[in-house]
């Protein structure tokens, strides 16, 4: 063939055979992971076998099984079997692990075994980040995010769930049982192949009644009355604006506004982000060794008691409260018309009235100031504000945290478009890495390691495209000598 590039014929022997090394660029990603984890120190990390045994086969070297992961990861082949396949065909595994071929069930029993070291190396990769000065910024966003686990939501059983799918039952055996009448009184004279057929379907449908009876029974064990049958520790979880529900896991991370690292996240299998935003904060601001830190986060976070925890600590919190009041719902004065005058400790009512102190109480575990003024029955602006006698309003005793960290609020108005910059994209590129159905391992520690993974595998993304690829393997190197 003329006037085109040919290649070299497929059975030319050469004398001298090209080295494997001569393939992989010095500028290919996959010399970054070789360099990492060798500098690592696998055994104070947590991992099996870094230190071989004196009898019994020889077993892989836990560095081997770690680049195969790493490098699965930063390419989307997170199948243990599709690892087997690329450790026998692909030129960049190859030259990675040595030409070593280990077999699905060796490569899927290592991220099984060291789940809790393979989440220290994530960790450990922060540090490194930290080190690099890559977290220099003192802000970060935490949001929380669904993903499907693969219990199907066919397989998950709430006691609603199973009421609804009793009623659809019985109304299918119904539905059977007129359809039999009918082909009763079509054909008296005996019964033809479809009349078979229908008390076959209302035979299994009774059966299906009783199984639902006894997974009623195994919901009544469960502590939130939530059963799941394929993952057990996934659950039902519903978006915000969205009616249809996730089986799943919600993943909270927190996100360094400035380089868009995950600097913390943790799985869990609770729907909800309330009750969230002490916990991934604290971590964030050790994982980042910083004395005092920023966090923006939405208003599902909102929690009185977790931003104090955050104040005491030296975090301060950006969230908005949520605009939840019935009164707001109703056209009604809400508590934000009411002016809290400290000096006397009262509130000014929007008529003028002074509301003062009546008595203390407890909430939620919570101690509330009751306040309301004694002109409320005589007042021209009752009806705009309470249906009741008087207009009661609650004042935590720490609501001066809550009031400062919305006077920080109204300073930053773009705090929230801040916030939804780094860490919305961050699960946005997290899940269409990992496809339609996000995990693939079952139980909450293991979908945690490989939720790590997948952290791990971004970060090193990210650092490859701030850095490079060779200022990243030299400043490895630095990190470990």
């Amino acid at each position: 063939m003329k006037r085109f590039v040919e290649g070299d014929d497929r059975k030319q022997v050469a004398l001298l055979p090209e080295c494997i090394d001569d393939y992989i660029g010095q500028d290919n990603p996959v010399r970054i992971i070789d360099v990492f984890v060798d500098e690592l120190d696998l055994a104070e990390l947590g991992f099996d076998g870094a230190s071989p045994a004196l009898t019994g086969r020889p077993s892989y070297h836990p560095a081997v099984m770690l680049k195969v992961y790493i490098y699965g990861y930063l390419n989307r082949l997170p199948s243990s079997r599709r690892l087997e396949w690329e450790c026998q065909r692909n030129l960049e595994m190859m030259w990675l692990t040595g030409r070593l071929a280990p077999d699905f069930k060796t490569i899927a029993d290592f991220r099984r075994d060291n789940g809790a070291a393979i989440r220290n190396v994530c960790r450990r990769f922060v540090e490194l980040c930290r080190g690099l000065k890559l977290l220099s910024s003192d802000m970060v966003a935490i949001d929380g995010s669904k993903f499907k686990a693969v219990n199907s939501r066919d397989r998950n059983y709430t006691a609603g769930k199973i009421d609804k799918r009793q009623q659809q039952i019985e109304e299918s055996i119904q539905r059977y049982l007129d359809a039999i009448e009918t082909a009763d009184r079509v054909s008296p004279a005996g019964f033809d192949v479809k009349t078979v057929r229908l008390y076959e379907k209302v035979a299994l449908l009774r059966q299906r009644m009783r199984e639902l009876e006894q997974i009623r029974k195994q919901l009544k064990t469960q502590p939130d009355r939530q059963l799941s049958l394929t993952d057990p520790d996934s659950r039902s979880m519903t978006s915000s604006g969205k009616k249809t529900g996730t089986v799943g896991y919600n993943v909270q991370a927190a996100v360094d506004t400035k380089h868009h690292l995950i600097v913390e996240h943790e799985v869990t299998n609770v729907g909800g982000d309330h009750g969230q935003l002490s916990k991934i904060a604290l971590a964030a601001r050790d994982a980042m060794g910083k004395s005092g830190l920023r966090v923006l986060a939405d208003r599902g976070y909102f929690s009185g008691p977790d931003i104090r925890t955050c104040e005491l600590s030296g975090i301060k919190a950006y969230v908005p409260k949520p605009l939840t009041s019935a009164s707001r719902k109703k056209g009604l004065f809400t508590k934000r018309d009411f002016i809290y005058i400290a000096k006397d400790d009262v509130y000014r009512c929007p008529a003028g009235e002074r509301a003062i102190h009546r008595f203390t109480t407890v909430e939620h575990g919570m101690n509330l100031k009751v306040y309301w003024p004694s002109a409320c029955p005589r007042c021209h602006l009752k009806e705009r504000c309470s249906p009741s006698d008087y207009r009661r309003i609650r004042r935590w005793e720490h609501e001066q945290i809550l009031e400062a960290m919305q006077r920080r609020l109204d300073r930053n108005p773009d705090a929230m478009t801040i916030r939804r910059s780094p860490v919305e994209h961050v699960f946005g590129t997290l899940k269409h890495w990992m496809g339609a159905t996000h995990f693939q391992t079952r139980t909450l520690a293991r979908v945690s390691t490989e939720m790590s993974l997948q952290v791990l595998a971004y970060n090193l993304k990210r650092v490859m495209k701030i850095l490079g690829v060779a200022k990243t393997m030299r400043a490895m190197r630095m990190a470990g000598s």
